[in-house]
């Protein structure tokens, strides 16, 4: 049991340094030896655990897609407007990648030259999906205006998000990620909400700029 669990720590040490580096440097930029250097372990024991560098940003994209769905599982049991669930799961992906390297990595590594291996689905894929459900129940709800076109929407937001994360990785602190979040949907909201709900989300998107979480 010891044993296993050292050899879980040592996984899971592989995998945050792998991200970092993978988030600063680039994928195609790092080395098999820089990953060991920076995780402080023998490349027996990366070896181990992944045969190849490719093996890693897997892993990594799997972690992302886990946390992504896990935040949406959680925020869509909780009984809110089918937009209102839509705008703090963008949030709570946003602040996924404030805390943390994997969600970051997990970006990059899907705007690069790793291809996403089945059964993992694409993450902006995922999003796409997620952001077109949530547009029709919004639409059904009257939050939305009816004659939008959803794909093209659910299409357009979900670039307009990764964009705002793919910029600023160049140009400004990643804790700016859910200022750019927020200065997204007030844009959005203003085009697709009607007049009558519009001060509603508005006032939400600021709201949730502020918050730690997404609760």
């Amino acid at each position: 049991m010891a044993r296993q669990l050292r050899a879980e720590q040592t996984r899971a040490t592989i995998i945050t340094a792998a991200a970092d580096l993978f988030d600063r440097h680039g994928y195609e930029s790092t080395s098999l030896s820089d990953i060991v250097e920076h995780a402080q372990v023998t490349k027996g024991a990366l070896y181990f655990h992944f045969a190849a560098k490719e093996d890693l940003a897997h892993a990594i994209m799997e972690l992302q897609s886990r946390a992504s769905r896990q935040v949406t599982s959680e925020l869509e049991g909780r009984g809110y407007s089918s937009l209102e669930t839509l705008m703090r799961i963008t949030f709570g992906i946003s602040r996924l990648s404030v805390e943390g390297p994997i969600q970051r990595a997990g970006l990059r590594l899907a705007t690069g030259p790793v291809e996403v291996r089945p059964p993992l689905a694409h993450p902006f894929t995922e999003w796409r999906d997620l952001a077109s459900r949530k547009l029709h129940g919004a639409v059904k709800e009257s939050d939305v205006h009816p004659d939008i076109d959803i794909e093209a929407t659910a299409h357009a937001l979900v670039s307009w998000f990764v964009g705002t994360r793919v910029v600023g990785r160049t140009l400004e602190p990643v804790a700016r990620q859910p200022r750019r979040v927020a200065e997204m949907w007030h844009v959005m909201i203003r085009g697709l909400v009607p007049v009558t709900r519009r001060a509603r989300y508005l006032s939400l998107a600021a709201r949730l700029e502020r918050e730690p979480g997404t609760a």
